[in-house]
């Protein structure tokens, strides 16, 4: 039997993609260019038994979705870059109480209220350091209509298993598009709920370390209770100054993302012909689909590039992107920003070769054209 597929819009797959992994509970506030997920979400929860809600801005949307979080919902929330400035203390309280959410950026123009209706790419840095303090961060740069179904859904099992917020970036140009889709059937794509709590309630502790990385989250409004804070906490949940506590549950809740196993499991990437590239195309999001056609052309005129395009920008693709910087002659960076990635690319590369961006801001997208210019210039 066939597998059903349609026509739709880049938000409005994200909604499906929400409701496929198991969301029943979504708070937001309107801003372009993510309102569609919104509305497509206020009717499909309720078809599955979820709650909706807009709340009065977007500091009480987030506030709502951890509310909802804590006891045992899968929570999600969507916005765009203001919005995500707004959310930004409550994102830092979700880091530090360890509180699962997936956070929805449909990226435009900026800073402020910048250009609501035109793309951007300026909000990736935002989503790595825009809340204070150390913290771990996981981001994931979707391209396609297809892809933001299945990074949606890989969103939520990052934020259960990890347990913490997980950020979705695709920006205007992707979450307004319309593309072909085909829908997973149930059971196809992996699942995965937080781990069970395995103590009796007065046995509990929130933030027990010896449970590992990422201890067990009981919901509230069952037989377990427990303190949530944003200060710095022992392992029963209660605040603490004790400087070994605090240095150590800071170090957990970073390694629980950075250490090797995890790293392993989060990161997501394409290649596209970087066997024998001589000049790398780093690209996300909608640039990359410039960039792929880029290679392409200049693959016709002999030029030996490839494309490399991270899935998960946070963590970041360190270990990869230093071998391709030691592979290849050049590294093109094209962003609808002045330069953000370019700089961890930079970071990484170690001087290894030519590091250029490709930068624009004017609310159109990076075209082929552009970015093949650069290579021949850098070449």
């Amino acid at each position: 039997m066939a597998k059903k597929t349609a026509l739709v819009q880049g938000n409005q797959a994200c909604a499906a993609g929400a409701i496929y992994a198991g969301c029943t509970f979504f708070g937001g506030y309107p801003i372009t260019p993510s309102t569609e997920v919104a509305e497509e979400m206020s009717e499909l929860l309720p078809t599955v038994g979820g709650k909706f809600i807009q709340m009065e801005d977007e500091i009480g949307a987030m506030a709502s979705v951890i509310g909802a979080s804590l006891t045992g919902a899968k929570a999600l929330t969507a916005t765009s870059g203001p919005g995500v400035s707004l959310k930004q203390e409550l994102i830092g309280y979700a880091c530090i109480a360890e509180t699962p959410c997936v956070i929805i950026n449909v990226m435009r123009g900026g800073p402020s209220t910048g250009m609501p209706t035109g793309p951007g790419q300026s909000d990736v840095m935002q989503a790595r350091w825009g809340t204070h303090g150390d913290h771990a961060a996981i981001a994931l740069v979707p391209e396609s209509i297809q892809e933001i179904f299945t990074e949606t859904v890989r969103a939520f099992n990052l934020a259960e298993k990890y347990r913490m917020p997980v950020q979705v970036l695709f920006d205007e140009i992707v979450g307004h598009m319309r593309e072909r889709i085909v829908y997973p059937e149930p059971g196809e794509l992996e699942l995965i709920d937080r781990d069970p709590v395995t103590v009796s309630p007065e046995d509990y502790k929130p933030y027990d370390s010896t449970k590992g990385l990422v201890p067990p989250l009981a919901s509230f409004g069952s037989e377990y209770k427990y303190h949530v804070t944003g200060l710095n906490k022992a392992d029963d949940g209660f605040p603490t100054t004790k400087a070994s506590l605090v240095d150590a549950e800071e170090r957990r809740q970073i390694d629980k993302v950075e250490c090797p196993e995890a790293r392993a499991d989060i990161e997501s990437n394409e290649e596209f012909m970087t066997e024998d590239a001589e000049v790398i195309l780093w690209a996300y999001g909608s640039s990359a689909r410039s960039a792929r056609y880029a290679v392409n052309e200049l693959r016709k005129e002999g030029i030996k590039a490839g494309l490399f395009r991270p899935i998960t920008l946070w963590p970041f693709p360190e270990k990869r992107t230093a071998e391709l910087a030691n592979q290849a002659k050049a590294i093109i960076v094209p962003e609808m920003n002045l330069g953000q990635m370019i700089h961890e690319v930079e970071r990484v590369a170690l001087g290894n070769c030519a590091i250029e961006g490709v930068f624009r801001v004017d609310g159109d997208p990076l075209n082929p054209g552009q970015i093949i210019d650069k290579v021949k210039e850098v070449i």
